[in-house]
C-alpha cells in the first residue's frame, strides 16, 4: 500500500510540475528538423547582420527578447534593442562589423517543447569603407531560438567572452 501510495504521489507531482503549452508535442519538430531549421535561420540573422540590414536582423528577434552582453550589459525587448542596433552596430557609415563564426564550434541542442539552443564561437572583422577588413575580437555566443505556432524567434541571446583574437588565429 505504501508503494503505490509512493507511486500515485510521484505521478501526480510529477505531472502538475510539466509545463503546458499550446502547442502539442507532435507539431514540435524532431531534432534532425529543428538542427536544419536553426542553422538555416542563424546563416540567414548572420547575413543581415554582416550587411547591416536592421530589419532583416529584427525579424528573427522576440518582442520580449533579453540580449545579455558582457561588455554593454542587458537590452530587454525587441523595442529597445532594434534602435541599438541602428545606431551602435550599424551607425557609422564608415564602417560595419563582420561577423563569422568559428569552424567546428557551432552546436544546437534541443530544448523540450520551447525551442533550440545554439552556441559557439565567432569572430569579428572591422570592415572600414574602402580600405582592408581586419580581425578584431573573438567570443562566445548562446542564443534560445523560441519555437511558437510554427515561428522561430531569438528569445535570448548571449554574447560573452570577449577578447582579441589570438595573434596566429585562423579560421580554419
Amino acid at each position: 500500500m505504501k508503494t503505490i501510495f509512493q507511486l500515485l504521489t510521484f505521478g501526480l507531482l510529477f505531472s502538475i510540475s510539466q509545463p503546458t503549452f499550446a502547442q502539442g508535442e507532435s507539431t514540435f519538430p524532431d531534432t534532425e528538423t529543428m538542427t536544419k531549421q536553426i542553422l538555416h535561420l542563424d546563416s540567414l540573422f548572420w547575413v543581415a547582420y554582416n550587411s547591416c540590414d536592421v530589419p532583416g536582423m529584427a525579424k528573427f528577434i522576440a518582442e520580449d527578447v533579453e540580449f545579455y552582453h558582457d561588455k554593454a550589459g542587458l537590452t530587454i525587448t525587441k523595442e529597445n534593442l532594434v534602435p541599438g542596433l541602428e545606431r551602435g552596430l550599424c551607425g557609422n557609415a564608415n564602417q560595419h562589423l563582420r561577423r563569422e563564426e568559428v569552424k567546428g564550434t557551432v552546436e544546437v541542442f534541443p530544448l523540450n517543447n520551447v525551442g533550440a539552443i545554439i552556441s559557439g564561437e565567432h569572430v569579428f572583422y572591422v570592415v572600414p569603407k574602402g580600405k582592408e577588413e581586419y580581425l578584431d575580437g573573438i567570443a562566445k555566443f548562446t542564443h534560445v531560438w523560441r519555437y511558437e505556432e510554427g515561428v522561430w524567434t531569438m528569445a535570448r541571446i548571449l554574447s560573452y567572452d570577449h577578447a582579441a583574437p589570438p595573434a596566429d588565429f585562423k579560421n580554419e
